[in-house]
């Protein structure tokens, strides 16, 4: 996978780090095994938002590389009402030692949480079918890792060049890509100054250190 950089924003909360496992066709998926409570209380469909089903995906992919983006994949009010929840769980400060001592930079606010239905829910609201036509060495991806991640940058932080590590779930898959959703940007969330957000791209680099891609706010929420 391509390395990524993120970069300024004043509040960018990510559905992230949820990667699509890919299986072989014939294996069960994660997802039609029980479903159970994670880190930071239990799952379920009662504390999150509907999310409603996407049948009109614009799903763009960048020439020369694994990248897809699907601009507005969350309407504004779902972007809202997650952006909201995630407000209300609260979130914690995420530090780094930094490059010099072999971390990437870190300064950034995060919430996890390992919710099966939640993951089973974004990912048959449209995710699903936009891996239909895609295979890695014979297998296709059938689910979302149910760890999922929410992430908000205040002015002045970021999280340095990385690799997102592939995952073993423990049931014969791996996690190979990774999902970013942003809940604000451009004509959806806003400061409590009434100020628009800006910044929050985010870069990825290939092997040599090129820039490959940088996606911006223009992808969130409208």
């Amino acid at each position: 996978m391509p390395q990524k950089r993120k970069r300024r924003a004043a509040m960018e909360p990510a559905v992230g780090d949820a990667a699509p496992p890919l299986q072989r066709r014939n294996k069960s998926s994660a997802a039609n095994k029980e479903k159970k409570g994670g880190a930071a209380g239990g799952g379920g469909g009662g504390r999150w938002p509907p999310i409603k089903p996407k049948k009109d995906l614009q799903i763009n992919r960048l020439k020369g590389t694994h990248l897809l983006t699907v601009p507005n994949f969350f309407t504004s009010a779902e972007a809202k009402a997650f952006v909201d929840v995630a407000e209300n769980i609260g979130f914690t400060h995420q530090g780094s030692l930094g490059p010099l001592k072999g971390e990437a930079y870190r300064d950034n606010d995060r919430i996890s949480v390992t919710d099966p239905w939640l993951a089973q829910t974004i990912w048959e609201s449209g995710i699903n079918r936009m891996f239909e036509d895609i295979s890695i060495s014979g297998k296709v991806a059938t689910s979302l890792n149910p760890n999922i991640r929410f992430y908000r940058y205040t002015e002045g932080q970021r999280f340095g060049r990385h690799i997102d590590e592939s995952v073993d779930l423990g049931d014969g898959s791996r996690t190979l890509y990774t999902l970013l959703i942003y809940l604000s940007g451009k004509g959806s969330v806003k400061e409590s100054s009434g100020q628009a957000l800006v910044g929050g791209e985010t870069v990825f680099y290939d092997h040599r250190g090129g820039v490959v891609a940088e996606l911006s706010k223009s992808l969130r929420c409208t």
